[in-house]
């Protein structure tokens, strides 16, 4: 998921700045345009870390300020498809249950959360079993996977993460942790 990788990429000096075009100010440049930024290769960068190289500058005709190419060290976020994340539910509708899961949201779809029929409680901000005391709630911890991804490099707002935890190994972690009591349970009934 967090990667620390090796990126080139052009930064705009503006004329006042450029007294000062060092490896600090240029490594602020770069954190303003690119943090928070959504790349189909890389992912979302997090962080820009370490500036190593800057190019000689270039002006460019009708413009203020020297473009320089730097070469950079970049914390990333990039989820991969199938990988098995841990996050926190930070908002319940009725469809399902957004979980944040590093600086981005997936969607656990209330179909890919349990067979059990899950009914939305608005004023509670939970789905609830009808079958079980079984819930899902906003802060609630959950191990899932990633299943579907579409980033959307222009409105990052607008990328989707589609996970499931209808497998064995994932869920709430409350609920891993007592289907774990039980087997224990089991395995100490069956040996004595």
């Amino acid at each position: 998921m967090y990667k620390r990788v090796r990126l080139t990429d052009t930064v705009e000096v503006p004329p006042e700045k450029l007294a000062d075009v060092s490896h600090e100010r240029v490594k602020r440049l770069l954190q303003d345009k690119l943090e928070g930024r959504m790349d189909e290769d890389v992912g979302s960068v997090v962080s820009v870390i370490e500036v190593h190289d800057i190019g000689e500058g270039t002006v460019l005709p009708n413009r203020p300020g020297v473009y320089y190419e730097a070469e950079f060290d970049a914390l990333t976020f990039d989820p991969s498809m199938q990988e098995v994340t841990d996050g926190t539910v930070v908002e319940v509708v009725e469809f399902g249950a957004f979980v944040g899961i590093g600086p981005v949201d997936g969607l656990l779809h209330v179909s890919q959360i349990s067979d059990e029929y899950l009914a939305h409680d608005e004023e509670n901000q939970q789905l609830a079993s009808t079958e079980s005391d079984e819930s899902l709630a906003v802060d609630d911890a959950v191990r899932t996977r990633i299943v579907t991804k579409s980033i959307d490099e222009r409105n990052p707002r607008d990328s989707k993460i589609g996970l499931t935890a209808k497998q064995p190994g994932l869920g709430k972690h409350e609920w891993l942790e007592r289907a774990r009591k039980r087997r224990e349970q089991d395995a100490t009934a069956e040996g004595a």
